[in-house]
Formats: C-alpha cells, structure tokens, sequence
C-alpha cells in the first residue's frame, strides 16, 4: 500500500470510529436524535445518496468510453472507473440503509415489490447493475488473478477470484474483453435508467413544485456524469502512482473532458434557476430563494457554485491545460463539492408547505419549519458511511490488480 492509500485508509478508520458512535445511536434509538422533522423526511443522508449514486454512474459510463466506445486515451482508468463505480454503490446503498425508519425491511422490495413505484424498480435496477459491476470487473481482470504464483496472501487471494481461470493469455484477454464490451453495452442503458430512475422518484411528486418537472432525471445524470468524471481525474491524478508526472495526458485528457461536463452541468443550473425565477410562481420561487439567500446558502455559492463549478471550470480552461496537477485538483474540488449540488437539490423541495399552516400541524422540538441543521448524529453517521467507503477504496486499491492498464 502506497503512502497516500494509506492516509485514505488511516482518514476512513478514523472517520468511522467517530461515525460508529452515531451509527449504534441510530441502531438504538431509530431517527429519535436527528435534526429533520415528518414534512422534512429526506435530509442529509439522502443527500449523501443521490452523490454517491452520482459518482457510481458516472465512474461508471465513463467506463464505458473505454469499453463499449474504444476511446483507448481513458484506458488507464478503465479498471479504476469499474471499480470506483462499484465502491460508490455500496456507499449510497449504505445511505438509503440508515434514511428508512425500519432498517430491518430493506428486503422487502425484492418480496413484495410493487411495480408501479419507481422506487421498486430502481431497488431492482440497483441490484441488476451491482451484479453487472461485479460481473465486468471479474472478467476484467481474471487473467491478472490466474497469473499468481507466489504463496503470499495476495496470490492466494488472487487464485482463490480466478475461480479455475487458466493462466494468461493473449486470445483469453481478447474473448474476456468482448465479454466486457456486451456488459458494458448493457450497462449504459442500465446506468442511465437508474440514475434517471432516482431523479424520476423526485420528479414524480406532484405537491413538490420544485421537482415537478421532466427536467430533473436529466439534471440527475449530468450532475453524476459531472462528478463521477472529476472524481476519476481526481484519482488519476493522486492515487494512481505518478499519476500527474507520468500519466500526464490522460489526466489532461480527463481534465478535458470534465471542462465540458461540468460546463453543461452549470448550464442546466442555470436555466432552472432562471426560469423559475422569471415564472414568479411561489412553490419555484421560494426553494430558489432558499438556495440564493436562506439560512444554508454557503452549500449554494461556496460548495455549490464556488468548487463544484467555477473554481474547477476556471482552472481547468488556464493552467490545467498544461499542468496535470493543477487538473487533479481542481477534479478534486470540484468532486467535493457537488456535495452542495445534491444539497441543493433534496433540501430546497421542502421549503414550501403541501398546504398553509401544514407546518404547524407537528409539534417536534428539534424542528423549525423552513430551516434545517443536521444533528451531530447524523453527521456521524453520515461519516460511518464516507469512512466505510474510504477503507473499501484503499484496501480494494491495494489487493486489487487496477493499475494493470494505465502501466501498458
């Protein structure tokens, strides 16, 4: 394990002891210590959702540039995106996990679905694509397993996942990555359904003026594109080794690529803004308010517009043109902070009443009709989740064979 793996691993252990505490609080005692109320059901670990699941399609649909569309100048991440993408599930589903107010009935979609929800179909999607992500990184990198000789317990591990695949060879690489390709070319739609599938589930909801629009599954899916390619520049940049020295074109390629995403991304912002602004419409006009000037506004203009978008934007057009360290950080920030996009798009529907007075119809001490602060157990738990995600990434990373192509 490289030096900066280990600082990932070292930050998760350590987030997740202090999230630990928030998580056996949520075990014990339910959603009694959290900062949302019943006309806020959806809050901060519902954010985390949406950004992990963001990451998740667009690692993955990146990946498929290099596996289904031949775009060899990404292949050096092609490993790390399938893999990534897979990590940024388990997160996400590790955050709608903890949101339902009876944890214990997580299976019950899959025994009693109903199919005219979009919730149970994306339930379904999402476990059709863990399959497909499980299925596409084992043919991706089986003949690295079968090529373990030595006794250590990486080569056992390695003999033990190539499941009898014998050692590697050239026409065995070649069936292998056509196998990939028809995965991948199923996984496109695939990704595409459940991310638009999520974003479908706010748009739905009629008494929500601020998502009732078709809009929104598109936004969805431009946003997670957005992210999940400035997360991936971000790691190729920093973690895989030398990454902004000796892989220098394909981060400024990557970087390339994400100057476009996260430019169509601050387009579709800004259209929705506008045209709900000019509309005068209260149920648009105020969830826009709330975001400009309400009482959580830095996750508009600083995490939101500051280093999801323009920061990144602005260095990536000057000096990450040339420099590959300039270009993973600016990915970095940017990757951080489409936290605030997220925020931006789950808190701001509940900042009009379904009808006058609704929010004073409940009486809950912690709760403040048209303002919400996560309580520290949720934050907590909110870091069990990131820490379980930064422990899986470093030691998945360390054992794992993804550096294979960016090395060829």
């Amino acid at each position: 394990m490289n030096k900066r793996l280990a600082i990932i691993l070292v930050l998760g252990l350590a987030v997740l002891g202090l999230g630990s505490i928030g998580m056996a609080d949520r075990l014990a005692n339910g959603q009694l210590n959290v900062g949302f109320g019943s006309p806020v059901p959806w809050a901060l670990w519902v954010v985390f959702y949406i950004y992990f699941i963001g990451l998740s399609a667009g690692s993955f649909l990146i990946s498929s540039l290099v596996y289904v569309f031949g775009i060899k100048r990404f292949e050096g991440v092609g490993r790390l995106a399938v893999f990534t993408a897979l990590v940024s599930l388990l997160t996400a589903l590790v955050f709608i996990w903890v949101d339902l107010g009876r944890m214990e009935r997580v299976f019950l979609p899959f025994l009693r679905p109903s199919f005219s929800s979009p919730l149970a179909w994306i339930i379904w999607l999402y476990t059709s694509y863990l399959f497909l992500l499980l299925a596409e990184g084992w043919f991706l990198m089986r003949r690295d397993f079968a090529a373990a000789r030595g006794n250590g317990i990486k080569d056992r591990i390695y003999r033990f996942l190539a499941f009898g695949t014998k050692e590697n060879d050239g026409e065995g690489q070649k069936a292998d990555l056509k196998v990939v390709r028809v995965l991948g070319a199923i996984g496109v739609p695939l990704a595409i359904a459940f991310h638009g599938g999520t974003g479908t589930v706010f748009a739905v909801n009629i008494a929500r003026a601020y998502w009732y629009t078709g809009l929104f599954p598109i936004m969805f899916l431009v946003s997670a594109l957005a992210s999940g390619g400035a997360l991936l520049t971000a790691l190729a940049a920093f973690i895989v080794p030398n990454g902004y020295e000796k892989h220098k074109e394909l981060v400024i390629n990557l970087g390339k690529l994400l100057i476009l995403l996260v430019a169509l991304d601050a387009l579709m912002e800004v259209a929705e803004i506008l045209v709900s602004l000019y509309g005068t419409v209260p149920a648009h006009v105020i969830p826009i308010q709330q975001q400009l000037v309400g009482p959580n506004w830095y996750m508009f203009w600083v995490l939101g517009v500051g280093f999801a978008l323009a920061v990144p934007l602005i260095v990536l057009t000057t000096i990450g043109r040339k420099s590959a360290f300039a270009t993973g950080t600016a990915a970095l920030i940017s990757a951080l902070g489409f936290v605030g996009i997220r925020w931006n798009i789950v808190l701001p529907g509940f900042a009009v009443e379904d009808l006058p007075g609704m929010g004073r119809s409940f009486f809950e001490p912690h709760w403040t009709y048209g303002f919400y602060a996560p309580s520290s157990m949720e934050w907590q738990v909110a870091g069990f989740g990131v820490g379980l995600a930064l422990i899986i990434f470093a030691i998945g990373y360390s054992l794992l064979p993804l550096e294979a192509e960016a090395h060829q």
